[in-house]
């Protein structure tokens, strides 16, 4: 427990850089009381609607509930949605100077309308294209000129089109020559753009898909896929989130299994998101 409150205490004020794709996940609630007259759907009655940041905002946002200082760098739209995601990073207290505005491209918006805690529907408002040339080499000059600061790093993935294999090898090469642990949440089946990270997070459906496995359910067949992929990807570990059956830890050395408790939760939106936050937030303020 006191190496516990020891590594709480390291982390108050420690930089930690997290890139990637930012976002604003918008919640609507309501009541449904009954069907459309138009069509067989239910009709919902909005009370009241909810904004926070999702993607790498979540990742930031859980690192600034731990008492880290994120250093953010990622792309946004020029509109209303970017100047919400903006006044959110402030009101924590985040700073926004790595933010940087594409006019191609909208806020990336996702909406989730809910009936009680019933998920009744989700939208998404965005463009997923890669980033020009231009504004790549911009993203990447800024991140070079603060990387000296940092102690750990997050590439928060999303397939939005920020973290393209270019700027990921970049990235990960300015990191290793600084000595600096790169952690990545991935996004898709090839995990060789992530070549050289210190930890990816897959949860278990993604690193099934990784893989090629169909199904992933004991100690040893999750031990095998991520061996399996670190040797495939040049990565140095997996830690795969097995939702109720906890988390696993394959690197160097013997498997780590940690068990969890089930719980019962209507939104598991952002879990990953946490995992990563903390991880690194431990990694950075000196833990094994």
């Amino acid at each position: 427990m006191q190496k516990l409150v020891n590594t709480l205490k390291a982390i108050e004020g420690t930089k930690i850089m997290v890139v990637g794709d930012l976002m604003l996940d918008a919640f609507i609630y309501g009541d449904v009381d009954r069907i459309s007259p138009e069509s067989p759907v239910p009709v919902l009655a909005i009370r009241r609607e909810d904004k926070m940041l999702g993607g790498a905002g979540n990742v930031l946002t859980n690192l600034n509930a731990l008492g880290a200082k994120p250093v953010v760098f990622a792309v946004v739209g020029d509109d209303d949605n970017a100047s919400t995601v903006l006044a959110l990073m402030k009101d924590m207290g985040v700073a926004t100077d790595g933010i940087f505005k594409d006019t191609s491209r909208p806020t990336t918006l996702k909406t989730r309308y809910l009936a009680k805690h019933q998920h009744l529907l989700r939208t998404d408002f965005e463009k997923t294209h890669p980033l020009s040339s231009a504004l790549e080499k911009a993203v990447l000059d800024a991140i070079e000129k603060s990387i000296k600061d940092v102690k750990a790093i997050v590439l928060s993935d999303y397939g939005k089109g920020v973290l393209g294999k270019s700027l990921l090898e970049k990235i990960i090469g300015a990191a290793k020559a600084a000595k600096i642990p790169v952690l990545v949440d991935p996004k898709g089946a090839d995990y060789s753009l992530y070549r050289g990270a210190d930890y990816v997070t897959p949860n278990r459906k993604e690193l099934g898909e990784a893989t090629g496995a169909l199904y992933l359910k004991t100690d040893s067949e999750i031990t095998e896929a991520a061996d399996t992929l670190i040797k495939q990807s040049g990565i140095g570990a997996v830690v795969a989130t097995r939702s109720e059956d906890g988390m696993s830890v394959i690197g160097k050395g013997e498997p780590l299994h940690l068990r969890t408790q089930a719980r019962e939760v209507f939104d598991v939106s952002g879990a990953g998101d946490t995992v990563i936050a903390t991880l690194a937030a431990c990694l950075a303020a000196g833990a094994p």
